[in-house]
């Protein structure tokens, strides 16, 4: 039953970690340009002709 006190509140930190690193990445625009990154998959700009 010890365990739980430790473990809830880790639980609830690491949570609100991802959360916070998911609200910062919406403020820094990394979701705004989805079709851009699956076209770009696409280009063939490596290859010599």
């Amino acid at each position: 039953m010890n365990v739980l006190l430790f473990l809830i509140p880790l639980a609830l930190l690491l949570g609100l970690t991802g959360l916070g690193a998911f609200l910062w990445s919406l403020r820094n625009g990394q979701y705004e340009d989805v079709q851009g990154a699956a076209l770009r998959v696409l280009n063939d700009d490596d290859l010599e002709p």
